[in-house]
């Protein structure tokens, strides 16, 4: 039998995207869980595109970083709780906060195998909803108990127990192999790459002012849903400036000369959810939608942030992204001077300039200011890890199809484990 010739890929459409307003944790969203914010960001963009019927989504693909031992099954237990036909497939992804990312990635790929027509993709976290584990050593007296042959063993392992064994484990925003929080490890990147603080405050305070202004003219009506009594994102300070900015003191790098890094300038810790659907051109064209764009190109890369990132080196958690999208765009034949826009995941405004000097120190031409995240983006939104690149991927290609003609835009996602995430959108 001769073997199958191989099959043409397809193009990928980015139709749309829902989700919730961002909020602050501990706030509006308190009470939510991870399922019951993406359900409500699924059941949006159901409603939206018509996803009631059965057959009508061939697959869901979700992550979220922070989950509890229920969220074991989170995709699928999101479709059968949502609109969608019980009868979707559905699956969990995570790779910190390229989850949302990664989860369009692995749509696109199936779709572009022609594996299915159409897909959603998504992610969601609390912070406030954070699981707690039990106390390690807590842990092991329990199982212990156990694993007793007789009652007299058990009672032996848990006289064990002492009061500080009761203490819970809290979720910990830091890296394994350092110890270092996130934000300890972009001051390190901050002072390895000269990042001033003015630079970072005027990031920050044109994120704001371009996501207020997205809001005003309605940029977001048809990409947002109201939930809990929000209906924009809770983080959103229209009248930041840098001015105001610049009064707030240092919150990071504190062990270190001049820190720089700030409440204000830096993301803060979020509750939210996002759905971005992709589909085959034939698929939209036989429901009547017009794609907002098409995704293609895509690109990971990792660092080695716990040898370079401690020791001073250029090399930091957060920019694995220096070398993902150089990689990316040799592969696609393009340079920074043929992307309209240009979406970086705001997680610090550290980071963000860090990444724009590596990819000039690696022979790519300057990012346009005018250029880079045009309707705000994470300093403003917030920034709910697993949610980032569902929304980022929805913006973008609402923002090219704004535009109202051929255009090109480039992302790039930083993570947590010295990893970055980056993709192309293209409108023609």
């Amino acid at each position: 039998m001769s073997p199958l010739a191989p099959q043409p890929t397809r193009r990928v459409a980015v139709i749309g995207g829902t989700r919730i307003p961002f909020a602050r944790s501990d706030g509006p969203y308190a009470t939510a869980s991870n399922q019951e914010m993406l359900t409500a960001a699924l059941d949006g963009l159901a409603e939206r595109y018509g996803l009631q019927e059965p057959g009508a989504v061939g697959e869901f693909v979700a992550g979220a970083v922070l989950k509890h031992s229920r969220d074991f099954n989170l995709a699928r237990e999101t479709v059968l709780g949502s609109a969608l036909d019980p009868r979707t497939p559905a699956y969990d992804i995570q790779q910190a906060c390229g989850t949302g990312l990664q989860a369009v990635i692995a749509a696109a790929n199936k779709i572009a195998l022609g594996q299915t027509g159409s897909a959603v993709a998504g992610g969601a976290d609390t912070a406030s909803d954070a699981p707690l584990g039990v106390n390690d050593r807590l842990r092991r007296i329990l199982l212990e108990a156990r694993r007793a042959k007789s009652p007299g063993g058990r009672v032996r392992a848990l006289a064990k127990i002492r009061p500080g064994h009761l203490v819970p484990d809290i979720p910990r925003n830091a890296e394994p192999r350092t110890g270092l929080s996130m934000g300890e490890h972009a001051a390190v990147t901050a002072r390895a790459w000269g990042i001033t603080r003015e630079a970072q405050d005027e990031l920050a305070a044109t994120s704001h002012q371009r996501l207020a202004a997205a809001y005003e003219r309605g940029f977001f009506q048809d990409l947002v849903v109201p939930f809990r009594g929000l209906a924009r994102d809770q983080n959103l300070r229209p009248g930041s400036t840098a001015e105001k900015l610049a009064a707030l003191k240092p919150v990071f790098g504190l062990d270190g000369p001049a820190p720089t890094m700030t409440a204000g300038n830096s993301t803060p810790l979020t509750d939210g959810a996002a759905t971005v659907l992709l589909a085959s051109e034939e698929w939209a064209e036989a429901r009547g939608l017009e794609p907002l764009a098409y995704l293609t190109a895509y690109e990971t890369a990792a660092v080695d942030f716990a040898g370079g990132d401690v020791a001073g080196g250029e090399d930091g958690l957060l920019m694995a992204p220096a070398y993902a999208v150089p990689r990316m765009l040799e592969r696609a034949g393009l340079g920074i001077e043929d992307f309209d826009l240009v979406e970086i995941h705001e997680a610090f405004a550290s980071q963000v300039l860090a990444t724009l000097a590596a990819w000039e120190k690696r022979g790519l031409a300057p990012v346009d200011r005018a250029r880079l995240n045009t309707a705000g983006s994470s300093l403003a939104t917030g920034h709910p890890f697993a949610a980032t690149g569902a929304r980022v991927v929805a913006t973008l290609a609402a923002v090219l199809a704004e535009r109202d003609g051929p255009g090109r835009g480039l992302i790039s996602v930083c993570a947590a484990g010295g990893q970055g995430v980056t993709a192309i959108l293209e409108r023609t």
